[in-house]
């Protein structure tokens, strides 16, 4: 392990958009670390500020531009005063915006994309040394991950470390009309097995007892095996599971076809929700639409009857499994005809959890110049009508948990005192009155109450712990 310089400068990050973003954050501030950057939460304490920004959701430039003209003022009362505020964007609107942001923030000293932020400290040593308008946007994410973060430094996870992301694949080769990520994250990558595998046990020892296999398209995974030939997402998760003290492993973000044998899918993987114990019975599987016609229009490639057969397989290797998905309304040509048929895949699946967005056009894709334009007053209707739906999904399954006692992966204190937060296997924050030795344990909890987005739990006795054991 190298000696790293004391902290004598400190870096503020501030992360927007999807977990491997939260990865990527976490994987730059350690790599800062060396350079002497300690990492804060108060961005006027900072002699460095990294914008990790995300370009899936409406009018994201236009909120990095906002946050960068308060920096800009901050960086001018840094000036006053002799001192340095070096200012970095990160991610994908670094990516898609990289030569119009500094023309348009000049005062920005670095844009990185989001697979070149492993070369950010050679950047940031340049602008330490007076460069500015520093622009690195290249894709070919193979060194990436060359250099681990040292076990003593800061670890990509949440939670005090007790659960971790860990990003196994990049990029995406799917190309839905709506999404910029093939634009902005490249072609399809797969890290190595070993290279993960070192990663999860390095993870492990730093107390991580829940890793999250991040990727764009994360069943798509065909890393490099250590015989040389290509692994699968399920073979990389049965050798996570012989990994002592590694208790739970979940992964995201699916794609519907990269489970399907006849498009080459991991079929082994829904055969992995039936085998791994450690696997949890949580799986966030994106659809969009229940429409035939929208599916095609979206270029998905895959049907709500592939969508149905896969669901029903999933089920049937794992009763317990709770389903999370995607829905976009109001895609250029739904029709009420198609936004029914969504409404009934929602009935006819059943979510324990979803995400749902109104369509709007991204620069530079393909649905952003389709005609047949939804007005938005419909889109705002049919948002709160399925909406309303998955609200209701997502309280009834909660209210099932009540009563009953499930395992819980106890992470960190709560708001209240005595009171611990934990993590249900189907994803949701569990909170009960737990000694806080008990963080990084799984621990019986009898759910008493239901909440919008957690659930209440109490300790057993020790006689019931002992059944239920």
């Amino acid at each position: 392990m190298t000696d790293r310089p004391s902290p004598s400068k400190r870096v503020h990050v501030r992360t927007w958009g999807c977990q491997m973003n939260v990865y990527d954050s976490a994987r730059m501030t350690d790599a800062l670390a060396p350079l002497g950057y300690a990492p804060t939460d108060q961005v006027e304490a900072a002699d460095m500020v990294v914008l990790n920004t995300c370009h899936i959701r409406e009018k994201a430039a236009e909120k990095v531009f906002s946050e960068l003209g308060r920096l800009r003022l901050l960086k001018r009362a840094r000036a006053a005063e002799g001192r340095r505020l070096i200012i970095a964007v990160a991610g994908c609107v670094a990516q898609a915006e990289g030569v119009a942001l500094l023309e348009r923030a000049p005062y920005v000293d670095i844009v990185i994309g989001p697979q070149a932020t492993h070369r950010l400290p050679a950047l940031v040593r340049r602008a330490e040394a007076g460069e500015r308008a520093l622009l690195d946007l290249e894709f070919p994410p193979e060194s990436k991950f060359d250099e681990l973060p040292e076990a003593a430094g800061p670890q990509p996870a949440s939670f005090g470390g007790v659960t971790a992301f860990l990003t196994v694949q990049e990029g995406c080769d799917k190309f839905c009309s709506f999404c910029v990520v093939p634009y902005t994250r490249g072609a399809e990558y797969s890290r190595p097995a070993a290279a993960v595998l070192a990663e999860a046990r390095q993870l492990v020892a730093a107390g991580a007892r829940e890793i999250t296999l991040l990727g764009q398209n994360v069943n798509a995974y065909h890393g490099e095996g250590p015989d040389g030939r290509p692994w699968r997402l399920s073979r990389l998760i049965r050798a996570l599971a012989e990994l002592e003290g590694l208790f739970r492993i979940r992964y995201t973000t699916s794609h519907p076809r990269d489970f399907m044998a006849e498009h080459g899918g991991d079929v082994d993987l829904i055969a992995a929700h039936r085998d791994v114990p450690q696997l949890m019975p949580f799986l966030h599987l994106p659809v969009q639409s229940g429409s035939d016609a929208v599916l095609r229009a979206m270029n998905r490639r895959h049907s709500a009857d592939d969508y149905f057969r896969l669901v029903d397989a999933l089920r049937a290797a794992r009763p317990d499994l709770a389903l999370s998905s995607d829905f976009i309304v109001g895609h250029p040509g739904e029709t009420e005809a198609d936004f029914a048929a969504t409404l009934a895949l929602v009935r006819r699946v059943g979510f324990a959890q979803a995400f749902s967005f109104k369509f709007s056009p991204r620069p530079g894709t393909p649905a952003a110049e389709a005609r047949n334009p939804v007005p938005e007053p419909e889109k705002d209707r049919r948002l709160h009508e399925l909406q309303a739906l998955l609200r209701d999904q997502q309280a009834a399954f909660a209210a099932s948990l009540i009563g009953r006692v499930i395992p819980v992966l106890v992470l960190e204190p709560g708001r209240h005192p005595g009171q611990m937060v934990g993590r249900s296997p189907w994803l949701q924050p569990v909170h009960a009155t737990l000694p806080a030795t008990l963080a990084g344990e799984i621990v019986p909890l009898r759910i008493t109450a239901a909440h919008p987005n957690s659930l209440a739990g109490e300790a057993l006795s020790p006689a019931a712990q002992r059944n239920a054991a």
